[in-house]
């Protein structure tokens, strides 16, 4: 007998279908930039969440291609007028009022380090006035992410989650991400799943000691953690013994002990001549398709490269076919376990200079990521396509976009600093995104100037260097440099050279 889909499943296939680019169907998407995290993470980004949650902003930018859509952002601070007319002056001009009348905030006034979707459900009345949006209409709902409290959201509501079931969050915990990832045919970092205590950490890094003689050291990641906060490293020429081992594992405190009761993985620090962090990003749709949509290389920071700055698009043409072919591996695997939506495959590659690139699988996310809302911007400001047999991004006429990205720009002497001017500055020297070109900068998180001198930005240009240029050039800029971009990508007139 043939199965029968649910009618919440039925029901968001024809949301998303509705929200394909250049569909006129009528409409709503309830964009809800939910950074529902374990505590620990909370606590770490503090009042940057708001900030966090203007990522998804840049949706905005899709109902120029869908006008028959209607979007609800819900945040708890309200961008302002300024940001507003900033983004929309990327859209079509006869287009831009259309836009901003079909574009709603729903404000939930609460600056208090917790996910916009907890401060919602404390909100009856702003619930309502959700539910009196979409009340009548095809709609759905596109998180952040997807746990308990969001899918007691889409219940209140009575609308379809585009994510991953919260039930299955714990699928891209560490150590079920790297036994999946196994299962896919993907090499992983030697190391070992589930260790939950101090013993277990010492017992594991030891081995790897024993069993690795050319590693340098060992990583632990807390299951439940993600953008490298919940890593500590333990470089092997800093616990010659297993006695120094235990102390140093010991001094991580009682916070970083309790969470590691909930289970971590131990792997082995991966160095050499040269070192890079690619990942996969892929969509599963309802019917359980897995679409793989992009590959980048991220940039990281800190010590021994744990904490995540931003993203590259493309990934390295010398293994971009084998992060394609995994990351299709691993999202069927997911689907077949009911995975939907957004997930990311995370990866370290390796090579000496007589050798070729080793690529080995760090962990799962099911979710959206630092690399998502770059993508979005490609996909929402140019006419071009994700070309999946290159791994590129291609135009109407043969031209190839990349682009550079980082929500990490920060500089405290910033703070309160108005978005005006960084927006006036970026356009100043001549860099911000044309539109007829399809090259150029767009700034986002622009609310992260007030509360700590922080804000983001994507620079896109017809090659990975032209986008770096520009992402050099626009850092300058803000800094009060103002250089300019002139032909090929030179610092000369302000034009910036397609």
């Amino acid at each position: 007998m043939a199965s029968v889909e649910p009618p919440a499943t039925r029901d968001l296939a024809r949301a998303l279908a509705a929200s394909r680019p250049g569909s006129t169907v009528p409409h709503t998407v309830v964009v809800l930039p939910s950074y529902s995290v374990e505590p620990r993470l909370l606590a770490h980004f503090g009042p940057r969440i708001a900030t966090l949650e203007h990522r998804q902003l840049l949706t905005v930018l899709r109902l120029a291609r869908l006008p028959g859509a209607e979007m609800v952002f819900v945040t708890s601070e309200r961008p302002t007028e300024r940001v507003m007319a900033y983004y929309l002056s990327f859209v079509e001009r006869g287009l831009r009022d259309g836009v901003r009348s079909r574009f709603h905030v729903v404000e939930v006034p609460d600056r208090t380090s917790r996910s916009v979707t907890v401060k919602l459900l404390e909100r009856p009345d702003l619930l309502e006035v959700v539910r009196s949006m979409t009340r009548g209409r095809l709609a759905f709902i596109e998180p952040w992410n997807v746990t308990q409290p969001e899918m007691e959201v889409a219940r209140v509501l009575g609308l379809p989650l585009a994510g991953t079931p919260a039930s299955l969050w714990p699928l891209g915990f560490k150590s079920n991400g790297r036994r999946l990832m196994r299962e896919a045919g993907v090499p992983v970092a030697p190391g070992c799943e589930d260790v939950r205590s101090v013993d277990e950490v010492v017992a594991a890094v030891e081995a790897i000691r024993q069993e690795r003689p050319a590693a340098v050291g060992a990583v632990v990641k807390l299951d439940d953690s993600a953008t490298g906060i919940g890593n500590r490293v333990f470089r092997f020429a800093d616990v010659p013994h297993p006695t120094r081992l235990r102390a140093a594992v010991e001094s991580l405190g009682p916070d970083y002990l309790s969470g590691l009761a909930s289970g971590a993985v131990v792997e082995e620090l991966l160095t050499g001549p040269e070192v890079s962090s690619p990942s996969v990003q892929g969509d599963i749709t309802p019917g359980r398709r897995v679409d793989v949509i992009a590959t980048h290389e991220q940039v990281h920071d800190g010590t021994d490269r744990q904490a995540y700055l931003g993203c590259r698009f493309p990934a390295s043409r010398d293994y971009r076919s084998d992060l394609t072919a995994y990351g299709a591996s691993v999202g069927q695997l997911l689907a077949d376990r009911g995975a939907l939506g957004r997930f990311g495959v995370d990866f370290a590659a390796t090579r000496t200079s007589s050798s070729r690139w080793r690529l080995h699988g760090l962990e799962i996310n099911l979710r959206r990521s630092g690399t998502s809302h770059p993508l979005s911007l490609l996909h929402n400001l140019t006419t071009g396509h994700y070309d999946r047999a290159s791994g590129t991004w291609s135009m109407p006429d043969g031209s190839r976009r990349c682009y550079s990205a980082t929500d990490n720009l920060l500089d405290p002497a910033w703070r309160g600093r108005a978005e005006s001017d960084v927006i006036e500055a970026v356009e100043r020297a001549g860099l911000s995104f044309d539109t007829h070109r399809g090259v150029g900068t767009v700034l986002h998180m622009l609310n992260g100037l007030a509360s700590s001198g922080l804000v983001g930005l994507t620079t896109i240009g017809r090659s990975a260097a032209q986008a770096q240029r520009l992402h050099d050039a626009t850092v300058a800029a803000i800094r009060g440099g103002s250089r300019m971009l002139g032909p090929s990508g030179s610092m000369s007139d302000g034009r910036i050279d397609a």
